[in-house]
């Protein structure tokens, strides 16, 4: 089941949607947006309208109460940034203000002069959860979403807490969709620059799984429906310039796609 947050695109607010004004949730179909009343944490029901992905622009699939994030979980990664492998889970945060959809451009500030992208898996969390077990964790998940941290390494360097290194507006594509049931047992995840493969790896291989992350965090914190955690990358980024095309693509997932702009 894929879930979506969409707006009726412009020119389609005319056409007598009962889904204007605003975002609203629908189940996704093939190209079918089947919109529904409520949403997919606290219940919902079909509406009846059946719109085509056309008639629609996307948004960030979860607004997010508390936006988690997930630090240094991949080997070669922590091997290029040149850091010390963690031996325990570490869980930081990130700012909604940076959240973007799919298709909509990421703004590289004017003074931003190395900017990398990191394609990762996004875990959504579905129910109130306290104290879970590792087996209990993912009875929590409602599914499962791509990101694209995107991190400017020499502010990384400089500043002590990455507000803007990490939390610049933009910075944080996040879509299409929310996948109710994917295998990443076996999944992929490929990173392309203007269409060229630039990044593989197999996406399980975390030092700290989900069910891990979630256990531990939840023996400290309460995790809310529609709280995310990002769940880190590995590799190498190249220095991204005006006008690249990302694409973030996670095998049975799907793909997030951003262009990247300098600011004027």
């Amino acid at each position: 089941m894929k879930w979506i947050r969409a707006r009726l695109a412009d020119g389609n607010d005319e056409k007598g949607s009962a889904c204007a004004p605003g975002a609203f949730h629908a189940l996704l179909e093939d190209d079918r947006v089947l919109p529904v009343r409520g949403d997919p944490y606290n219940g919902h029901e079909r509406t009846g309208e059946i719109l085509r992905l056309d008639d629609v622009r996307l948004d960030v699939p979860v607004v997010p109460p508390t936006f988690y994030c997930v630090g240094l979980n991949y080997t070669k990664h922590i091997a290029t940034e040149g850091l010390k492998i963690p031996d325990k889970p570490d869980v930081g945060y990130r700012a909604n203000n940076a959240l973007i959809a799919h298709g909509e451009d990421v703004i590289m500030p004017a003074d931003a002069t190395k900017v990398h992208y990191e394609g990762e898996l996004v875990v959504v969390i579905g129910k109130r959860a306290r104290s879970l077990s590792p087996d209990e964790a993912r009875g929590c998940v409602l599914g499962y979403t791509m990101g694209n941290d995107v991190s400017e390494r020499n502010w990384q360097k400089s500043d002590r807490t990455f507000w803007r290194a990490k939390n610049t507006d933009t910075f944080k594509p996040m879509g299409p969709w929310i996948d109710t049931d994917v295998d990443i047992e076996n999944m992929e995840t490929v990173v392309k620059v203007n269409g060229r493969e630039s990044t593989r790896f197999h996406t399980n291989d975390m030092l700290f799984g989900i069910d891990t992350f979630i256990s531990t965090m939840s023996r400290y914190l309460t995790l809310y429906p529609g709280d995310i955690l990002w769940m880190g990358t590995d590799g190498h980024s190249p220095d991204l310039a005006d006008g690249d095309v990302v694409e973030v693509s996670l095998t049975g997932l799907g793909t997030l796609r951003n262009r990247f702009v300098r600011e004027r």
